[in-house]
């Protein structure tokens, strides 16, 4: 298997070649594959199913060992596509610890981190945007313009 991404790939029924797709994605792509679908609570507030994870974000855990608990995200692997989350440590038989890793699959963000501003006005603007389609959509019914 050669290992240079392809730009001009599209899709493939093929596990294989998805696999490889992804295996060989450069970062700022592989960072695309680090998202984690929204609560029903914050779909319906930003109009949005899925964000890219970052740190300072509440997921809740969905699969594995200690699903339904929620923490704050502590670091993100672009590189590997995995999450490490706050007080998930596994305690090895030495007594060391180490961190738990966590597919962005397996997690759903609760609570969002809007410190950056220009993510908060991202998710701003796309609520405006939302709001005012509905509104033009209610009108032309009220009318029975198309």
């Amino acid at each position: 298997m050669k290992s240079v991404f392809s730009k001009t790939w599209v899709r493939s029924k093929q596990p294989r070649k998805q696999r490889k797709y992804v295996a060989n994605a450069p970062l700022h792509i592989k960072g695309k594959m680090v998202r984690a679908h929204l609560s029903k609570d914050l779909q319906k507030k930003y109009a949005k199913r899925s964000l890219r994870l970052r740190v300072g974000d509440k997921v809740k855990i969905l699969r594995g060992t200690h699903k339904g608990e929620e923490q704050k995200i502590e670091s993100v692997n672009i590189k590997k596509t995995r999450v490490y989350i706050e007080k998930m440590d596994l305690t090895k038989k030495d007594g060391s610890k180490t961190r738990i890793p966590f597919h962005p699959s397996n997690l759903m963000l609760t609570d969002l981190n809007l410190d950056d501003k220009k993510r908060a006005q991202k998710l701003k603007g796309i609520k405006k945007e939302v709001v005012e389609t509905k509104k033009t959509e209610v009108k032309k019914q009220k009318t029975g313009e198309k």
